[in-house]
């Protein structure tokens, strides 16, 4: 099994009073199996940047921890390609969906992954396999 790892996974493993259920199912996973969308890059750098306006310590913290993240995944992050593009389209036109969470989500429908995430509400429309390690 492979797995595309939603952004509120990888920022609650990385939290230190983070969910026992999240850090555990990260640990039990091989991290071979585990693969980022670039969103999710892109999701941490917004919150970073946000962070900065009035932490600028934390946020240093936090940019620190995204350059390693991204170093980490090197291999098995995976981009928005034409094909993610138009399954993102297919899986919007009967509703529309969260835009980034059904980005992630065509992503995963296109590289035959299981979308690790706690927005199952936010996916479920869109037929992609789930596990919530939140529960």
């Amino acid at each position: 099994m492979t797995y595309l790892l939603d952004t509120n996974v990888v920022s609650e493993a990385r939290r230190l009073n983070g969910s026992p259920q999240v850090k555990s199912w990260v640990r039990s996973t091989p991290a071979s199996t585990c693969f980022l969308s670039v969103l999710t890059i892109g999701e941490i750098r917004r919150g970073v940047e946000l962070l900065r306006r009035h932490d600028p310590m934390q946020a240093e913290s936090h940019d620190r921890w995204l350059s390693q993240l991204s170093d980490e995944y090197a291999d098995r992050l995976l981009p928005v390609t034409p094909r993610i593009a138009e399954e993102w389209g297919l899986l919007n036109a009967p509703n529309p969906l969260p835009a980034v969470d059904s980005l992630i989500a065509a992503t995963a429908l296109v590289h035959g992954l299981i979308l690790v995430t706690r927005n199952v509400a936010d996916v479920r429309a869109t037929g992609v396999q789930v596990v919530n390690p939140f529960t």
